[in-house]
């Protein structure tokens, strides 16, 4: 720019330099615009980089409450529950503290057996009528089998009372290909308030011998 404003330079050279300086001035705009553009994505990337979600999936939840269960199962854990006895009916189990809705509550604990072994036993225990008879047959992945919880034991899953109307649902809870007959919570329970969940025998025999089974 100062070249053109000399007035030694010719109207020839005038013409020359404002080319070679309009030249020169505009290469380092569009340079500057280059740079601009550089920059800018420069500061998208390295000083606003995209967050990264640290969300768990639904499956990775699944699996650690899968996991957390498995504990509380293998430990024997039955917190939150009392043994009480009922007038006309015998002992049942009630919650000391609320449970909600999908809740583990208690497992039903006994010998797991296999359909032939289950139907022998139950044979033997029908001979002597004094022994109670706490078995709990399912299927799992074909197969038939059998919880029993006949023996008296310190767990309380086995004293849970019948109902129809019960607050609380049998679940099966494998544990390295094991199954684990579990009751949850079918609906939210309030402490103090007993624990039931339906047998699930409708046979004329069962309900013949144990009138209770109706209700």
């Amino acid at each position: 720019m100062r070249e053109q404003n000399s007035d030694q330079v010719d109207p020839t050279t005038q013409t020359d330099a404002r080319q070679v300086a309009h030249s020169k001035v505009s290469t380092p705009k569009t340079g500057s615009k280059t740079n601009n553009k550089v920059s800018q994505n420069r500061k998208v990337t390295d000083f606003f980089p995209v967050r990264r979600s640290n969300r768990k999936t639904k499956s990775e939840l699944k699996s650690e409450e899968h996991r957390h269960l498995d504990g509380i199962i293998k430990s024997g854990t039955e917190d939150g529950l009392r043994v009480r006895h009922i007038e006309g009916k015998g002992r049942g189990v009630f919650a000391l503290n609320g449970f909600q809705k999908g809740d583990f509550v208690v497992e039903y604990h006994g010998d797991l057996l296999e359909l032939s072994e289950a139907k022998k036993r139950e044979a033997q225990y029908a001979e002597d009528p004094k022994t109670g008879c706490y078995m709990y047959y399912f299927q799992y992945q074909t197969k038939t089998y059998c919880v029993d919880a006949t023996k008296e034991t310190g767990r309380l899953g086995r004293l849970v009372n019948h109902s129809k109307a019960g607050n609380c649902q049998t679940k099966l809870h494998p544990i390295n290909g094991s199954p684990h007959l579990i009751l949850v919570a079918s609906r939210d329970i309030r402490a103090d308030e007993e624990l039931l969940y339906d047998y699930g025998d409708r046979s004329k025999a069962s309900v013949l011998a144990h009138p209770w089974l109706k209700y």
